[in-house]
């Protein structure tokens, strides 16, 4: 490694932060309060806004996929969706079932009849009544629009849908986020002081991949069952490219989804490929407006990748602005909380 008299400043601050703290990134989470409610409401929480803004405008829920740790909206300051988004001034929910509610989690039914709508209400309620906008990552995405799909009536706004395939056989890896193995992390650990000495000058980097590698590790805590049985709902006979799934025995046909919807898929993501998010153009005929795009990146870097602050950030600023354009801008009913 050669670096110039700056890259040797950088790395030797670099280092000492390193040897004080043991890390280089911020990993606290954003502040966030439970709103209240019983059943699945329980699972929604409320950002708090910044010192000196005032949230308004349709209120965003952040959908994480079943089964899987709701930090990756929010995976580092600095490179967190859920901090971005507060920080402009949206009224921001993250719904966050964790480890425990999971292994109590049938599956598909309950996500798209009982956990996701109750949840929407519940935000919809929060924030005065108004719709709300969906933001969802991977399956988390494909739940929010079959929970559009199943209950029209629901007060949903829009729907973002970051990296969610619908083709499962497009996919050049099983749609699933792995825990990473024994053997996996123990080359992890032996390869991470050299990866760590090759880029001592890049916080930023060394940053990102310490938060990945937090949001990993969280993966093992949480049960593999829900997920592989929501799987193999959404997926079993390539039922999901038709545009239709069963869930508990009543057909949900996403051509009944009635609201604006934009689709995000990542050029370097082996989870869901541009092919395998793609049919989602054809498969929402009666939505007013179906945006895809493209943007670079691996399955999680789509979401919360340092490139996705310059591509799937600002389209979905954007698309959140025209649903502050279509909804109107209204203030957070509450007082927020007090700012820690």
């Amino acid at each position: 490694m050669i670096l110039s008299p700056r890259g040797v400043r950088t790395a030797a601050a670099n280092a000492v932060q390193l040897a004080r703290h043991g890390h280089l990134a911020d990993l606290r989470p954003m502040p966030a309060d439970p709103v209240e409610g019983g059943g699945a409401a329980r699972a929604v929480r409320r950002y708090r806004p910044p010192e000196g803004v005032v949230p308004a405008g349709p209120p965003v829920l952040f959908v994480p996929p079943p089964a899987v740790p709701a930090r990756c909206y929010d995976l580092r300051r600095g490179c967190s969706l859920a901090e971005h988004v507060v920080r402009a001034g949206r009224i921001g929910y993250l719904l966050d079932r964790g480890p425990e509610s999971a292994e109590q989690e049938a599956g598909l039914r309950e996500w798209v009849r009982e956990v996701l709508p109750e949840a929407i209400r519940t935000v919809s309620r929060d924030a005065g009544g108004q719709p709300v906008q969906l933001v969802g990552w991977c399956l988390g995405g494909v739940v929010a629009l079959l929970a559009a799909a199943d209950d029209p009536g629901l007060p949903i706004a829009s729907v973002a849908a970051v990296a969610a395939p619908v083709d499962a056989r497009a996919a050049r890896r099983p749609v699933r986020l792995p825990v990473p193995r024994p053997a996996a992390r123990i080359e992890e650990r032996l390869l991470r002081p050299y990866r760590t000495l090759a880029h001592l000058d890049n916080a930023d980097l060394l940053a990102q991949i310490e938060a990945v590698d937090q949001f990993t590790a969280a993966m093992a805590g949480f049960p593999g069952r829900t997920a592989r049985h929501i799987r193999r709902a959404l997926f079993r006979d390539g039922a999901l490219t038709a545009g239709a799934v069963d869930v508990d025995g009543r057909r949900v046909d996403l051509r009944r989804v009635r609201v604006p919807v934009l689709a995000i898929a990542g050029r370097g993501d082996g989870v869901a490929p541009v092919r395998s998010v793609l049919p989602l153009i054809r498969l929402l005929p009666a939505a007013p407006k179906v945006r895809f795009e493209v943007v670079s990146g691996g399955h999680l870097d789509v979401l919360t990748g340092r490139s996705a602050r310059a591509t799937t950030w600002a389209h979905l600023d954007r698309w959140l602005d025209e649903g502050t354009v279509r909804h109107g801008i209204r203030r957070q009913r509450r007082a927020p909380a007090a700012t820690v």
